[in-house]
């Protein structure tokens, strides 16, 4: 599975929120596990256990949730739970990529962030947007062709990148 159609536009549209919710776990990871994001030393990587997606994946997201909580424009501002979605798991996945320097971690701690919401407020979206937003977490390291390899050797028609133009 993929992180889904929705990133596509998620970035630039929520750009500030994402920004921040990112620079925290940057600033998580710098006070916790010692990577400065800034001055990126291969030494600094932390080991990419399961331990570690799922603490720096939980502390990210359940700070985003909580300034969602905070501010609930911006939670009602972002389309129906599947962008909300995708900004924690976004912040998430790449605040445990630059921890562990592993792809395959950053996308298994999108995917935690995924449930997380899920678990959190019940649902990620309407309409049936939940699927596409988890339908990656059991093919993180599946053996189909694509969807098992890790991100630097994934390949453009990887179901979820592909976009279908009518």
């Amino acid at each position: 599975g993929g992180v889904g159609f929705t990133q596509y536009a998620t970035a630039a549209y929520t750009d500030n929120i994402l920004d921040e919710y990112t620079y925290y776990g940057m600033d998580y990871i710098k006070d916790k596990y010692k990577v400065d994001y800034k001055a990126v030393d291969p030494a600094q990587k932390v080991k990419p256990t399961q331990d570690i997606v799922n603490d720096i994946a939980t502390e990210v997201t359940l700070s985003g949730m909580e300034q969602y909580e905070q501010f609930p424009t911006a939670l009602e501002d972002h389309f129906g739970g599947s962008q909300r979605a995708s900004v924690l798991a976004a912040a998430s996945g790449i605040s445990t990529s630059i921890a562990t320097a592993n792809s395959n971690a950053g996308l298994n701690g999108w995917y935690l962030s995924m449930l997380l919401h899920k678990e959190g407020w019940s649902r990620l979206g309407f309409f049936g947007y939940d699927l596409q937003d988890q339908c990656g977490s059991t093919n993180s390291l599946s053996v189909r062709p694509d969807e098992g390899c890790i991100g630097e050797f994934r390949g453009p028609n990887y179901p979820n990148y592909r976009m279908k133009i009518t």
